[in-house]
């Protein structure tokens, strides 16, 4: 079995100071994802015995960038899609092992009004394309904030939100796409019809304690590892972040 890990910590920093290496020591991953570090090289100093540790760092202080953790040294590990345009932000760590890629993922928020959006749009289809193209040498494993509820199930106000960021129809069909072609969505797999199952709050309005979230943070795999998914979960009673982890299951290919 491999236990794999996924948090946007938003600030790793801010999060250690929350309790982030209790959780992360109490957990015990084989693979932990971070998204959000929001930091540059040589400004912290995590000691995670047993663990290589990966980095990604966008250019712009404080923003973005992602980390893998992890038991098992990779065979190679890459950063970003190799798109200049796509890959100043730190969004992307590619981790290469014998039998599959895993993926840490922090896809760009499309902003108030969707200013961003056409961006996101072409971000979609870089990072579909980058998949695809690592699906024809193994299966992938790709987890993360991709800062999109797929369906209404998986927010709490669907109605209100229908066209703000994270739940607009572009970014919405962009996700079904990438289901369509190939992937599956491990909590969805597990619990088709889990309401309430939710892995971001706004800090405002009390969101939390009501509930009122948001699930945009994944697991997502290869078709071809459905037979091995043993488990999905969101951690929502895990503090230390606007986010809670999500975490997956899967076998060793016997």
């Amino acid at each position: 079995m491999k236990k794999l890990i996924s948090w946007n910590v938003n600030g790793i920093r801010a999060c250690v100071n929350k309790g982030f290496l209790d959780y992360f020591n109490e957990v015990d991953a084989d693979i932990f994802c971070i998204q959000e570090s929001k930091l540059q090289k040589g400004q912290i100093d995590l000691d995670l015995k047993g663990y290589e540790q990966y980095w990604n760092y966008a250019e712009k202080k404080g923003y973005s960038g992602t980390a893998i953790f992890t038991k098992e040294k990779p065979i190679r590990v890459t950063y970003g899609m190799d798109i200049e345009e796509h890959d100043k932000e730190g969004r992307i760590i590619t981790a290469e092992y014998k039998d599959y890629y895993v993926v840490t993922c922090y896809t760009p928020n499309s902003q108030n009004e969707l200013a961003r959006l056409p961006y996101r749009m072409t971000w979609e289809e870089a990072f579909y394309e980058y998949l695809k193209k690592l699906e024809e040498d193994k299966p992938v494993i790709f987890c993360g904030d991709l800062n999109v509820a797929h369906k209404e199930i998986d927010l709490k106000n669907p109605k209100k939100n229908r066209k703000n960021a994270g739940f607009s129809d572009e970014e919405r069909e962009k996700f079904s796409a990438l289901m369509e072609h190939g992937f599956i969505d491990t909590y969805r797999h597990f619990y088709p019809e889990q309401e309430e199952a939710y892995s971001w709050w706004s800090y405002r309005f009390k969101a939390r304690e009501k509930n009122a979230g948001w699930r945009i943070d994944y697991f997502c795999v290869s078709q071809c590892f459905k037979d091995r998914l043993v488990s999905a979960a969101i951690h929502s009673e895990v503090l230390g972040s606007d986010h809670c982890p999500v975490e997956l299951v899967i076998r060793e290919k016997e």
